[in-house]
Formats: structure tokens, C-alpha cells, sequence
């Protein structure tokens, strides 16, 4: 589902989209609350009644909660930013490994269970990014393959270099269930879930794939997926940097 356009010049359309957005936004504000208030209460009526166990399960339900709607937060904050004119990139030429690496150890807290596969082909070139913005793209990527990776199974993180257009490919494969050939373009859009019994079990607000493909193009890249019964495989394609693209700040 698509949201809010700001270049849409039909006003019922416009309103529409309003309409849409406050109700989806919500929806994902709510759900989450509800289980907060919910357990909340429950520990506060009933505390000596409850084992430690199901204090310590509450309390972390709340937690758990919490978090989902600090993360929904945050993406909306940057959505609302990356639509602001004032917006500020500051691009450099960089070794993009190291930003990947750091992006891999903090999801690897998150993941215990998981097994995290980096290839990486020697002696890469630079690539010319907002260094924030894509330490960004790389935690959604990862985070998105591990969530819908069984446990003890693999994600693949590649990074290699296409000598014929001079382009750095970074990828990251999952273990999922993969994503059907009608819902492949529609993953990318604001608040756009595939429904499923495994995506129905998994907490998330259809923002992230969102705010990943606007960064990259942002940063002149391009991003896709291939998908099959054997995982996704998201892919993003960099212009390799040249000598002179060095510490350049471009305002979007």
C-alpha cells in the first residue's frame, strides 16, 4: 500500500491518502499499546498472584512492545524526513566492509541462533555514500533476512565487484519461505506486508524495505530482489567511486 504523495494534485486523492495513512498508522500504534495496557494491568491487579515466571514473560512482553513502537516511531521519523526538501546528505568515498561488518555484529545480538556468512572479494574499490545512511540500509537488509530465516540457519552477506559497468554488488540472501512473483513489487511500498502464516508472526510495520530502496536511490544506487521456496535475495548496486569523489556534501 502506497501512502501519502505529496506531488498528487487531486485533492480527493489527497485526502484519501490522508485517510489511509491515519488509519494504517493507527492500526500499528495500537496493537502494540493495547498488549503494553493489557499486561500492564494485569501485573498491577493481580502481582502476588503470579509466578515469577509469568511476571519475568510480562515484563518482557511490555519490553517487547516497547521496542516495536520505538522502531515505529523511528521509521516514520525518517520517512517524514526523507521526504523534507532540507534533508542533508554527506557523501564520501569509503571502504564500504567495515560499516557492513559493524552492521552484522549488532544484529548478531539479536540473532543468537543464527549463522552470519560473509564473502567478500579482495581489494574492493570505494563507493561514493552517505556512510549514516548506509550503515541504515544494511541493518533493515540484515535484520529483514534474519527475521524471516529459521533459527540455526544461514544468512549470506556478498559483496563483489562487476568490473564490466565498474559497479561494487552487495547482497544479502535469507533461508525464508521466499516471496511470491505478485507480491515482489509491492514489498518496497509504505506499510506493504506480504501476507502470510510466517509474516503473521512476525512483528514489523512495512516501513523498512521502504526506507532502504529510498536511501539507496537516494545515493544514485539501485536495488532488487530475486526470490524462490529457497529464501530472498536482496541485491543493491553501487557506482564504483572515482578519484575525485572525496568528502562531498550534496543537499537532496
Amino acid at each position: 500500500m502506497s501512502m501519502i504523495d505529496t506531488k498528487e494534485n487531486n485533492p480527493d486523492k489527497l485526502e484519501q491518502a490522508h485517510l489511509d495513512f491515519i488509519s494504517t498508522v493507527s492500526h500499528e500504534l495500537r496493537t502494540p499499546l493495547t498488549s503494553i495496557r493489557g499486561f500492564a494491568d494485569t501485573l498491577l491487579s493481580s502481582y502476588d498472584r503470579l509466578t515469577p515466571e509469568q511476571r519475568n514473560k510480562f515484563l518482557h512482553i511490555i519490553k517487547d512492545q516497547s521496542n516495536r513502537l520505538i522502531n515505529l516511531v523511528e521509521n516514520l521519523l525518517t520517512v517524514s524526513k526523507m521526504q523534507s526538501e532540507k534533508e542533508l546528505m554527506i557523501f564520501k568515498a569509503v571502504d564500504v566492509i567495515p560499516f557492513i561488518d559493524s552492521a552484522v555484529q549488532m544484529i548478531k545480538n539479536q540473532y543468537k541462533t543464527h549463522n552470519y556468512v560473509c564473502n567478500y572479494e579482495k581489494n574492493l574499490p570505494k563507493i561514493l555514500i552517505d556512510t549514516d545512511k548506509f550503515q541504515q540500509i544494511m541493518l533493515n537488509l540484515i535484520d529483514n533476512a534474519s527475521k524471516y530465516s529459521p533459527e540455526n540457519s544461514d544468512v549470506y552477506i556478498n559483496v563483489s565487484q562487476n568490473y564490466n559497468d565498474n559497479t561494487l554488488i552487495i547482497s544479502v540472501k535469507d533461508n525464508g519461505i521466499g516471496i511470491s512473483n505478485e507480491n515482489i513489487d509491492k514489498i518496497f511500498n509504505k506499510f506493504s506486508r506480504v501476507d502470510s502464516p510466517l509474516t503473521r508472526k512476525i512483528q514489523g510495520n512495512g516501513l523498512g524495505l521502504y526506507i532502504t530502496k529510498t536511501l539507496v536511490e537516494k545515493m544514485n544506487g539501485n536495488i532488487s530482489v530475486e526470490s524462490s521456496k529457497d529464501g530472498s535475495n536482496f541485491k543493491i548496486i553501487f557506482k564504483i567511486a572515482s578519484p575525485e569523489d572525496n568528502a562531498k556534501k550534496i543537499k537532496e
